[in-house]
């Protein structure tokens, strides 16, 4: 347990380095405003920060570095909330005008934000699919346990799924399904299909099928748990101005990284609406190790839609990211409620 000194040092070394992306010493902690104490007491407690792993000390100076053990504590014990400029919540406001009517404008629009608020790198994940409309949906039995779903667009595009069916289900009751399916997804945009099941689609399994549960989560998992994705990266150089990252094989290693779509979703894939940070090795993938990732996600209805991440240097500004990333949210997912409420009232 750190004592009420040990935090305050800690936090004004993860505050400084941060923005100096300099070894911080003894001397430049004594003279902030809000450190009482000697440099030869702050000295002491530095090494017995280092000693319990949350410091590091650097080669070319006394000074010290934050560790990732330090970077997770300061996030989850002793960052201060951000508060955003008028001008930041200005700007961001303006980027959704009223104009923008496809859902990759507000995507690039809205990476193209969070790398000129911040001076990271932004990947959003969208689906690609959003335009793409349900034409027709067929479920064949090929034996008692196991079926084929095959979901065919009006872009011609045809997938297939297998699955096994649940013994609750009755064949009366999968046809049941098929047609009550068809008839009500038939011409939705795809990205809805989460919606219209969750509303509208569960109310009609619930009058038709024997056994609703299991049937809503049959379908569930057998249609629209996986989305194909896009990446949108706004501020794909900033990373180059982070003196972290002047060594060149480090970032050809990063910029590879992220050339590989299914990767980088799969790495990135945020379910949760919550906000989440990765430090470092935390993201388990090498040339994420000197990097923190932040992401957080934007929705219609109860449907997530996508994942917003800001890449930087494990020294980023977490309080000011977290901040952005929750406004950013909020205004995607009320551009794109919107719209669905525009289009579901054929407005």
């Amino acid at each position: 347990m750190l004592t009420e000194r040990q935090l305050l040092i800690l936090q004004v070394i993860i505050d400084d380095f941060i923005q100096s992306a300099q070894p911080v010493g003894s001397r430049t902690i004594s003279k902030k405003d809000n450190v009482s104490y000697s440099s030869a007491t702050i000295r002491n407690e530095m090494a017995d920060l280092e000693e319990l792993g949350f410091l590091e000390k650097t080669h070319s100076s006394s000074g010290r570095v934050p560790s990732e053990k330090g970077y997770r504590f300061y996030v989850d014990h002793l960052m201060s909330p951000f508060n955003l400029s008028g001008q930041e919540k200005t700007f961001v406001k303006q980027a959704f005008n009223h104009q923008m009517v496809e859902f990759e404008q507000v995507v690039q629009q809205s990476a193209r934000v969070l790398s000129e608020l911040t001076n990271y790198t932004s990947i959003i994940l969208g689906p690609e699919v959003y335009e793409t409309k349900l034409k027709q949906l067929q479920i064949i039995p090929l034996s008692q346990i196991s079926a084929v779903a095959i979901l065919v667009t009006d872009t011609g595009h045809v997938e297939h799924r297998s699955f096994t069916i649940p013994v609750e289900i009755k064949p009366a009751d999968l046809e049941k399904m098929v047609n009550i399916l068809n008839e009500r997804l038939n011409g939705v945009p795809i990205i809805y299909l989460h919606h219209k099941l969750n509303t509208e689609i569960a109310e009609l399994l619930k009058k038709h099928t024997s056994e609703f549960e299991k049937a809503y989560q049959y379908l569930r998992a057998a249609l629209f748990d996986e989305q194909p994705a896009k990446l949108y990266v706004g501020g794909k150089t900033n990373i180059l101005m982070q003196p972290e990252f002047r060594d060149i094989d480090k970032v050809r290693t990063l910029y590879s990284m992220i050339e590989e779509e299914t990767e980088i979703a799969h790495l990135l894939r945020h379910n949760s609406s919550d906000i989440k940070v990765s430090i470092g090795t935390e993201n388990e993938v090498n040339a994420m190790k000197d990097l923190s990732i932040i992401t957080g996600s934007y929705s219609i209805g109860d449907t997530q839609l996508g994942t917003i991440a800001l890449l930087g240097p494990t020294r980023m500004e977490y309080s000011k990211v977290i901040s952005l990333l929750n406004l950013l949210s909020d205004r995607m997912t009320e551009t794109f409620h919107s719209w669905y409420q525009k289009g579901s009232t054929g407005e």
